[in-house]
């Protein structure tokens, strides 16, 4: 659920659905191949790929990304509180953070995010272009939206350059083509970044990995101990993939942590 928008996420959002609307009516105003002789499908198919990608980006960015639940009664905790927390049937003790913000104990991979200003369990990132985290709940939804999106993108930047008309002079050329050049430029990056973006995704979530566990191996607690090339959660590749997309739910990471780092030794 959502828990508000914030000024800056109206405005990042009224620009992403000007900016879509806007690139999707110059391929229609243009003679582009969108209309193919005449046919209605392609037209239709493109406009509800739109449609869908629009209306995914407005769910991952608007819903709960997996926010950890407020407790009343550890608010009186100092800053950078720690506590030593038991988990049931494991022989040994993970030592949980009280978050120093919001005074929540943090679950095993959740991280405080100050944009949000809360604690978001298997925290990945805070996505500025959806103004919102990117976490345990919003995080399968993320990536359908960004594989919607670029086959949207693709497929327009395939259009836009079929819509070119080639005139005699540069200057006439460029008045005529003005706004199809601008949609050539603008799909053609946003493809480029939203193909990257989901390469690297989809290798995190093949490991089992978070975008913040890849980039702070280092500093993170329940990591650092760990050689950069070992991972406790990694299940193997099928199913890292089968529980990210086809499971649901609170997972209890330390469980699995324990599992893998003391029984499995």
């Amino acid at each position: 659920m959502c828990r508000g928008v914030s000024s800056s996420g109206f405005a990042v959002r009224t620009v992403h659905t000007v900016l879509t609307w806007g690139v999707t009516a110059v391929l229609f105003i243009y003679e582009t191949e969108v209309y193919d002789q005449g046919h209605f499908w392609k037209p239709l198919t493109f406009v509800f790929l739109v449609l869908c990608s629009v209306l995914l980006y407005f769910a991952v960015s608007l819903m709960d990304p997996g926010y950890v639940l407020s407790d009343p009664d550890v608010k009186h905790l100092s800053t950078n509180t720690e506590q030593v927390v038991m988990i049931q049937q494991s022989p040994a003790r993970v030592r949980l953070r009280r978050c120093g913000y919001c005074f929540i104990q943090q679950p095993m991979r959740a991280r405080h995010c100050q944009s949000c200003q809360h604690c978001v369990r298997r925290f990945d990132h805070h996505c500025p272009w959806i103004e919102n985290c990117v976490g345990e709940k919003n995080h399968p939804l993320f990536i359908m939206y960004l594989i919607v999106q670029l086959i949207v993108l693709f497929w327009a930047f395939q259009l836009t350059w079929s819509g070119f008309r080639f005139e005699a002079s540069w200057t006439e050329w460029l008045r005529i083509n003005l706004f199809l050049l601008l949609a050539f430029m603008l799909t053609g990056i946003f493809t480029v970044v939203v193909a990257l973006l989901l390469g690297c995704h989809c290798y995190l979530i093949s490991c089992n990995v978070t975008t913040w566990e890849f980039m702070s191996h280092h500093r993170i607690s329940y990591l650092k101990h760990f050689d950069s090339d070992i991972n406790p959660f990694d299940k193997g590749i099928v199913r890292n993939l089968w529980e990210f997309f086809c499971t649901s739910g609170i997972v209890g990471w330390e469980q699995i942590y324990f599992r893998e780092t003391y029984v499995n030794v």
